[in-house]
């Protein structure tokens, strides 16, 4: 984690993490006492533009707080917000037709009215962050392969994650709908024995604690139980003599049995283990997976279906605020005043790997664009390979530009 005061209780800003006290911060922020301070007014205090900073920031340390200002607003900044919008239907047709239902345009009208009105618009303002989205980082956080996006970017750093069978250690990458992603199982730290003293949060706050002067109650019962087992190794000596004197009192009174069986005390069942993962006891408000994403647990992978959308009361994109809300808003016309001007396709070309305008350029290109292909006797021909880079920097430029 770059900065220790990430999940800092005082400032309460939610992030994508598993942390107790990031849960405590996002109860805080969403029906604790801070979440009066998201409801915006028109006749507070403050002003517009402390509003759209504050709006900012929030939805800045949720999604991709570990992300440069500066780069954010250039390459995961998106122009313009999508359109999801219901469109009326046009439909080319003579004017006899056109005549014909003229008498029927207003009450069609009027139910298109109706229609959206009853459904709503679509939040289209969280769509502001389906780029950050896209990383291969968010996504294995998302896949619930990592506690937290710092720790699925150590992973991808690390050479843990393959993409498409590969390893990759760029977390900047920018995936492609139908990408698949596979996370080495020995590094997923739910497969692994969780430590008491740091994931056994319940018992810890919940437990009383020692006035000044005294012992911790706890500490002074482990050796109790320590020494109670020699006592109980003794008893085991004796066990012979007990059991011959019970089997000759069974064959003279059997009847005499069967009570001392009723007065055993039966030992509960072992727990039994549904799933190889040991999950924390704090981590059942961060177990989802969107809708875009396919995983499988079995074989710790995922497939990036497509890309995130929004459709009438729902939102794709994972965000702890409200997805059509004011705090979206603020944020969205905060970055549309400050967006920065990419000039020139040389710094087009510096941004991160972007899979979508990668398999765009393999697909026109015919294969691969940057490997060296081999010939006769295992010699390159240097001259096919010059020619088929030129190719595919003009494909790229000519796509970035576009875009």
């Amino acid at each position: 984690m770059r900065n220790k005061g990430t999940l800092s209780i005082r400032r309460a800003l939610p992030r994508m993490s598993w942390a107790p006290k990031n849960l405590y911060n996002l109860w805080r922020r969403t029906v604790g006492p801070e979440a009066d301070a998201l409801r915006f007014r028109v006749t507070g205090s403050t002003t517009l533009f402390q509003q759209r900073w504050k709006s900012k920031a929030l939805m800045r340390a949720y999604h991709g707080d570990y992300i440069p200002e500066k780069i954010f607003k250039r390459w995961y900044l998106p122009e313009t917000l999508p359109d999801v919008r219901p469109q009326r239907s046009t439909s080319s047709s003579d004017d006899k037709a056109d005549l014909a239902e003229y008498a029927k345009r207003k009450e069609r009208a009027k139910r298109f009215e109706e229609k959206i009105q009853q459904k709503g618009m679509a939040p289209v303002g969280s769509l502001m962050m389906a780029e950050v989205e896209r990383r291969i980082d968010v996504v294995v956080f998302r896949s619930c392969f990592a506690h937290s996006i710092y720790e699925a970017r150590r992973l991808v750093v690390h050479g843990d994650v393959l993409l498409n069978g590969k390893k990759h250690t760029n977390a900047n990458t920018r995936l492609a709908p139908g990408d698949m992603i596979t996370v080495n199982p020995s590094a997923i730290r739910f497969f692994k024995d969780l430590p008491t003293e740091q994931d056994d949060v319940i018992e810890r706050y919940f437990e009383p604690k020692p006035k000044e002067g005294e012992e911790k109650p706890v500490v002074a019962a482990k050796p109790a139980e320590s020494e109670a087992a020699p006592p109980a190794i003794e008893g085991e000596a004796e066990a012979p003599s007990t059991t011959a004197e019970s089997s000759s009192s069974t064959s003279s009174a059997p009847v005499e049995s069967e009570p001392s069986t009723e007065e055993a005390p039966s030992t509960p069942p072992a727990p039994v283990k549904l799933t190889p993962f040991k999950l924390p006891y704090y981590a059942s408000p961060h177990l989802f997976i969107p809708a875009y994403i396919e995983p499988s647990f079995s074989t710790c992978s995922a497939i990036y279906v497509r890309h995130p959308t929004a459709r009438p009361g729902y939102s794709e994109i994972p965000t702890p605020y409200d997805a059509d809300g004011a705090l979206v808003r603020y944020a969205w016309e905060w970055y549309v005043q400050r967006r920065p001007r990419v000039r020139g396709t040389r710094r087009l070309t510096q941004g991160p790997e972007d899979r979508v305008k990668t398999v765009k350029v393999q697909e026109e290109v015919g294969g691969p664009a940057f490997n060296v292909r081999v010939g006769k006797g295992g010699k390159r021909n240097l001259k096919e390979d010059i020619e088929r880079f030129k190719r595919a920097m003009k494909v790229a430029r000519g796509s970035k530009v576009a875009a």
